[in-house]
């Protein structure tokens, strides 16, 4: 295809899933409308596909926090014949209730790259740049993409995937950062997981601390146990005794978050039924046009009666009155209504997951809450909200994944049983003062002072544009292409991921994709979302603009 005269030309920047979900949409359209397209590709990666969250060279040790049942992810129609969904594609023989390495969905991904590339190639010429990106600009040519030996264009678009960019340390974590530089101490992070079990290794004799309770938490306890040749056995924990003296999480607020249903007959109790989903989608409509404080009200009234239905089906007294003070107290001041100790937190809610005890409102919401967000992402990643609503609408959001994001429930079992063996100790759980000293931290809550030798960071940083440091980002930045929606927020961007500059306008031919625009798209940390409908609205509005630029018949002739 080298002497082809394309219909137009792209520079995709980041190729993990999301980058594949864009292309897989790209193609479906294009091939459609037999619309050609030249792809560059930047990313210094050998993971195409995968990206370093889902890397097949990853521990095993690092799942999924969604079943391989409600995986859905199908590969798309044009590559179907050439490669399977990924139950059907992997060797693993998965039961349906599995959570799987995110290793193996990145080899899987990366297949389905291949399989793309040669299922495309008379619409699609695709070039792989092993370099990283540092700039773009535009002239009266197109788009350029700066690397550090070329300038590569022009492109009539660019979209930019970039996954979680590097970012600067938050102040806790720099003060960290020197204090272990100072005195030679070990302050890692929980990824890439094969360097932490590597440095975890001659930690035997040593109190580590793990900041962050999450689920990127669940993946250092399995390194820090499972990664050093420990074993579950039943209800208990069998030590190899290669770990750690004492493991110490901790974080701001000690809450674990809630696992999911343990089975797929547990997790259909809380489906929303059609009607309620009706309700929900209409109330979205809604509250996208209505200021911050009524926008959230709007959309939690539409959650108390499926709540109040699946309380009643499981025999859970209630009264609406007991739902609404609760969503009241979500919007407001998320978590606080969750009062009682870590411990007993973890347990209830793993009885919960079990369907063993009754499931507490914010359970329940949770769980519709997880089983909304593809129409919670339709409703308000395709509307053009104001600032401040969407960002309290995102607020809630985050503060609700403690019950939606949820890790499976063998892992909060993991932990339960750790905890009881004594490996894992919760005295200073609740966001405790961290003092220095020159032998490592000092984590102080109440009348508890323990001592840790090595910190390791599991806490995912903020896609806040003021504190990306990536090249490309800043500059972008600076160069008034990209501006933020508001503190502590990223990307303004428009939903069909076109970026606004400074001056209020849209960019004519640059985009982005993913969490970095989080605060003008909502629930972007999902692996659904970059297969999802951004990447098709991307996608169609990529194509639209090339249609348009095409020369007419008449011109031709």
């Amino acid at each position: 295809m080298t002497d082809h005269v394309y219909d137009r030309t792209l520079a995709i920047v980041g190729l993990g899933p999301r980058g594949l979900g864009a292309l897989e949409a790209l193609a479906a359209d294009a091939i459609d409308r037999k619309f050609s397209v030249k792809v560059d590709i930047f990313d210094a990666t050998d993971a195409l596909g995968a990206g370093p969250n889902f890397h097949p060279d990853e521990s095993a040790l690092c799942l999924l926090n969604i079943p391989v049942r409600v995986l859905d992810i199908d590969p798309p129609r044009i590559v179907r014949d050439e490669i399977a969904p990924f139950a059907k594609w992997s060797s693993a023989n998965y039961n349906p209730d599995d959570f799987p390495p995110r290793c193996d969905l990145g080899a899987y991904l990366m297949a389905r790259f291949d399989a793309l590339c040669d299922m495309t190639k008379a619409f699609f010429d695709t070039s792989h740049f092993d370099v990283k990106a540092s700039a773009v600009r535009q002239d009266d040519n197109g788009w350029w993409v700066t690397t550090s030996d070329k300038q590569h264009g022009p492109y009539d678009e660019v979209l930019l995937c970039p996954g979680q960019p590097a970012t600067e340390p938050d102040p806790q974590l720099q003060r960290w950062m020197d204090h272990a530089q100072k005195n030679a101490l070990n302050l890692v992070s929980a990824y890439p997981a094969k360097s932490l079990l590597s440095a975890a290794r001659d930690w035997r004799d040593k109190q580590v601390a793990v900041r962050g309770l999450g689920l990127s938490t669940h993946d250092v306890l399995r390194i820090l146990t499972l990664g050093l040749s420990g074993r579950f056995e039943d209800d208990s924990y069998v030590r190899s005794g290669n770990e750690p003296r004492k493991i110490l999480p901790f974080s701001r607020d000690g809450l674990p978050p809630a696992p999911k249903p343990a089975t797929a007959e547990i997790d259909a109790l809380y489906d929303p039924l059609s009607k309620e989903v009706t309700l929900f989608e209409t109330s979205l409509a809604e509250a996208v046009t209505q200021p911050p404080e009524q926008a959230l009200k709007t959309v939690c009234d539409a959650l108390i009666m499926p709540t109040a239905r699946i309380l009643a089906s499981l025999g859970v007294p209630h009264s609406l009155a007991t739902i609404e003070r609760w969503l009241a107290m979500e919007r407001e001041d998320p978590g606080t209504q969750d009062s009682q100790e870590t411990s007993v937190i973890l347990r209830t809610t793993i009885e919960m997951a079990h369907n063993r005890v009754p499931p507490s409102v914010g359970y329940v919401v949770g769980q519709l809450w997880r089983k909304l967000q593809n129409e919670l992402r339709s409703g308000v990643n395709s509307a053009e909200l104001s600032c401040d609503t969407a960002t309290a609408l995102v607020g809630f959001d985050e503060g609700l994944k403690r019950y939606s994001y949820g890790p499976p429930v063998s892992a909060s079992e993991q932990l339960l049983i750790l905890i009881d063996d004594g490996l894992v100790g919760l005295q200073a759980v609740d966001d405790p003062d961290i003092m220095l000293d020159p032998d490592g931290w000092r984590l102080v809550e109440g009348d508890a002072a323990l001592s840790a030798h090595v910190m390791v960071d599991a806490v995912l940083p903020s896609p806040d544009l003021e504190h990306i440091t990536d090249p490309l980002i800043t500059r972008a930045v600076k160069g008034g292409l990209i501006t933020h929606v508001d503190d502590g927020f990223g990307a303004q961007t428009l939903p069909d991921g076109s970026l606004v500059n400074r001056n209020g306008d849209a960019n004519n031919g640059l985009c982005l994709l993913g969490r970095l625009s989080l605060g003008s798209v909502i629930a972007a940390d999902s692996l659904h979302d970059c297969f999802g409908a951004s990447t098709h609205r991307w996608a169609k509005g990529f194509v639209a603009r090339g249609l348009a630029a095409r020369p007419s018949q008449s011109q031709n002739e």
